[in-house]
Formats: structure tokens, sequence, C-alpha cells
């Protein structure tokens, strides 16, 4: 589970994202089953997404494997425009007409290969450009979903028999916007305490806390301040558990 409250200085119109995720291997190891569901709301553009997840592995020696995913869903889309202040309220705009309950099915893919030290990481989540549109009427605020690639890596060295340190970044790229790369570097304590920080360049710094409080259950917390004219702050906190069922050891990278 993960919950973002986003610059906060915007007051109550800041971007919030609830977000919870599941994810299993099956009896036949090599495949996973998982799903996802998202709520985002910014200003008076609030949306849900739901979507299932399936992955097939490919196990080779030395704990490394190679990993192909898919995801199919949908995003159940609202815009209260009607609500915004525009410069001249006594003039009918149609481009600021409430958007009521639009469905937006999407799918997408992604390859993953781990190993016990690295790994890295392609996808697209969403593969379809929806159009969003209300009376024939398009804005380029809201109109379409772009469609984002992500690129990802790291690596863990091992500086001591108790304390580790994990490099890791994420470049993310979308159409008509410039291109985000966060580089974020981790010291894992003993297994149980990660502290670092994060860098998006040219638009945030951070800092990330994780306790690993007992074998299953893991607790994290995200601070980032924008260094652009936004000028404000995000907080992001982390829940996650693993159940077992008896099943024994899963095959997934302890670090990743």
């Amino acid at each position: 589970m993960l919950v973002r409250e986003q610059w906060l200085s915007w007051g109550e119109n800041h971007p919030k994202t609830q977000t919870f995720f599941v994810h299993a291997p099956m009896k036949n190891m090599n495949m996973g089953l998982g799903g996802s569901i998202i709520n985002d709301k910014f200003a008076e553009l609030p949306n849900t997404a739901i979507y299932g997840d399936y992955s097939y592995s490919i196990f080779y020696p030395n704990e490394r494997s190679l990993s192909f995913g898919l995801k199919a869903g949908l995003t159940l889309f609202t815009g209260f425009l009607s609500n915004i202040k525009t410069m001249n309220p006594e003039v009918y705009d149609p481009a600021f007409a409430d958007i009521p309950n639009k469905v937006l099915p999407n799918f997408g893919v992604g390859m993953y290969y781990s190993s016990p030290s690295y790994y890295l990481g392609f996808s697209v989540p969403k593969l379809i450009a929806n159009k969003i549109t209300e009376r024939g009427v398009e804005t380029t605020a809201v109109s379409r979903e772009q469609m984002h690639i992500y690129l990802m890596g790291g690596y863990v060295f091992d500086i001591s028999r108790i304390i580790k340190f994990k490099p890791y970044f994420m470049v993310r790229q979308t159409m008509n916007a410039p291109m985000s790369i966060d580089l974020t570097g981790q010291f894992v304590f003993a297994d149980i305490l990660w502290l670092g920080g994060t860098y998006r360049i040219g638009d945030a710094i951070g800092a990330v806390l994780q306790i690993k409080a007992t074998d299953q259950l893991s607790i994290g917390y995200a601070f980032d301040l924008s260094t652009n004219e936004i000028n404000s702050s995000s907080h992001e906190v982390m829940l996650s558990f693993d159940f077992s069922f008896g099943r024994g050891r899963v095959r997934s990278p302890r670090y990743f």
C-alpha cells in the first residue's frame, strides 16, 4: 500500500494518490499474477485505475531470471471542469464542460532482468493513447492519456558484512514533455534499515527511509522538495506485507 500527498503548498487541490498492489507466484513458479487499484485526484480531475497483471519468468543458473509482463485494465475518469474558476466566469467555455464517468480501457507490457546483485527493467504501462472528449471539444490539458516509457536499473554493493549500498535509477519519457530522470542511493544496514537520498534532475531532491520491522512487514517513508518554480514538498508512506502461506521461499531478488 502506498499513499502520496504531493505539492502540499497548493492547498486542498494538491495531487493525492492512494495505491494498493498485490502479486504472487503461481503453483507453476514461472508464472505470476497480480493486480492494482490506484485512486488519483488532482484538483477537479479524480480517476481510479483498476488493472490485472501477468508475468512469465525464465530462470537461469546463479539465480538469474528474465521476466515478461502483461497488464490490462481500465481507468474510470471524471472531470468536474465547471468548478474551475476562469478569468471570465460569465462567459461559457465548452472546453470547461464536465466530463462524466469516462471509461478508458488500456494494456501495457514490460521486461525485467535480475541477478543477485543487479537488475534492469523496461515497461510501457499504457499503450493506448485514449482520447478524453466532451461535446466535440478537446482540451490539451486533459484530452488524452499519453504513452509513458519507463527504464530502470540498480546494483547492490557489499560495503561490509552488515552494510550494503544500493544505487538505482529510473528514466521516464512521454510525448511533448521533458525526460524525467530519478537517481537514488540507499545504504542498507543489517538488512533492517534502508536510508538514502534521491535526486530528480532539475526538479526535486528528497530522502528515503525504510524499516523491515519483521521478516514479513516493511514500512517506508519518502520526502521530496521541489527545486523548480513549484517550490513545494511531497510526502509518501508505504506499507508492505509478505504472506508465505507455507509455500516456502519465493523466487524474487532480495533487494529489488
